[in-house]
């Protein structure tokens, strides 16, 4: 799809939506003048997105949708409209003004949307489905299955320090890995008490858990590879780009012409330096907390392996260290090059793609 920066040269009116788990809430905004055309409430159902697309005949051939959530509680409604090769805005959080006086609700919050999108400078459209969709579904699994198997092995932790002493004894001097594996493997016994049979029962319960998560990860892991390899086989031979950080990348992505520029990539990925200005300085950055904090955790994670393993990047690292910046400053400033390259990469296909 073409990028759009000013709705008003090409629509007549502007669809805003408010999504929800069970309910959508619409309204139609003139482009030109921002009046409130018509307003309407469906069910998220396959009939009521049918509702909206009819909704919106009523008013205008020339429109474009503004959606909030168009991953999320929108996503059956976005795939509805794409199907149809309407033209859809993603708004992820509209800039909200301050509700006059605490005043809220659904319609409200859809004509804010449809008139947040005729205010913006740069549009984007959602994100694709196809691979990119499998690959987010897939490291949202395998990150549950992750922190569920380091939460069961903190609790084994912990729960064989507060052991009675003869079990305790069979994991003196162990590292957590060996402690599952003893965990996993202890039999019980007739002439235990009902709080040893208990412990032992749990760590090796908590054992077990922790394994079978870790092995769940795993193959999440290797489906993952498996996508990353077909779509963007390049992007894995970036120093320090592994599968996860690869699919992670992508996800954020999306596909070409999602993201305007480099700069509004590393503004994604809460990379780019925030002016800091006031009076007679001029030349004062703060971090930026803002963006995707996944992307932004990828980037940081290539950097870690850039700065250990990589000959250029450690003489990089080498004179800015001469320079006087610190080590959280070098790498903040190697996130914001590493963000530009995988730009750069992303926004051209792999030969033989």
């Amino acid at each position: 799809m073409t990028s759009v920066t000013d709705l008003r040269e090409v629509v007549d009116v502007v669809i805003g939506v408010d999504t929800h788990v069970h309910t959508h809430s619409a309204a139609a905004v003139d482009a030109r003048t921002g009046g409130v055309l018509d307003e309407i409430t469906v069910e998220a159902t396959a009939d009521g997105y049918a509702q909206l697309v009819a909704f919106a005949d009523e008013h205008a051939v020339l429109r474009a949708w503004a959606i909030e959530g168009t991953g999320a509680h929108g996503a059956g409604m976005t795939r509805h409209l794409e199907r149809r090769e309407e033209l859809v805005i993603e708004l992820d959080r509209p800039e909200r003004t301050k509700r006059r006086n605490g005043a809220k609700s659904d319609p409200l919050d859809a004509i804010r949307a449809a008139r947040e999108a005729l205010s913006r400078a740069k549009l984007g459209t959602p994100r694709s489905g196809g691979d990119r969709q499998a690959l987010s579904v897939l490291l949202a699994a395998r990150r549950s299955a992750v922190n569920a198997s380091a939460d069961a092995q903190r609790q084994l932790f912990s729960l064989v320090i507060a052991a009675p002493e003869p079990i305790r004894e069979r994991f003196r001097g162990k590292k957590l890995p060996a402690m599952i594996r003893t965990a996993a493997s202890i039999r019980l016994s007739s002439s235990w008490d009902v709080e040893t049979i208990t412990t032992v029962t749990t760590l090796r319960s908590l054992a077990r858990r922790a394994r079978a998560l870790s092995e769940e990860a795993a193959e999440h892991e290797k489906a993952i590879r498996t996508i990353v390899r077909a779509w963007r086989p390049d992007l894995l031979a970036q120093p320090g780009v592994g599968p996860i950080v690869a699919a992670t990348v992508l996800c954020a992505w999306s596909h070409p012409g999602r993201i305007h520029s480099e700069a509004a990539f590393a503004m994604l990925a809460g990379v780019a330096p925030i002016p800091a200005n006031s009076g007679q300085v001029t030349s004062r950055h703060r971090l930026n907390r803002y963006g995707d904090r996944q992307l932004n955790r990828a980037l940081h994670t290539i950097a870690l392996s850039r700065i250990r393993y990589d000959e250029s990047t450690g003489r990089y690292v080498a004179r800015r260290t001469s320079e006087g910046k610190t080590s959280r400053e070098i790498k903040r400033c190697l996130k914001r090059y590493i963000a530009r390259d995988i730009y750069r990469l992303l926004q051209h296909s792999p030969i033989g793609a």
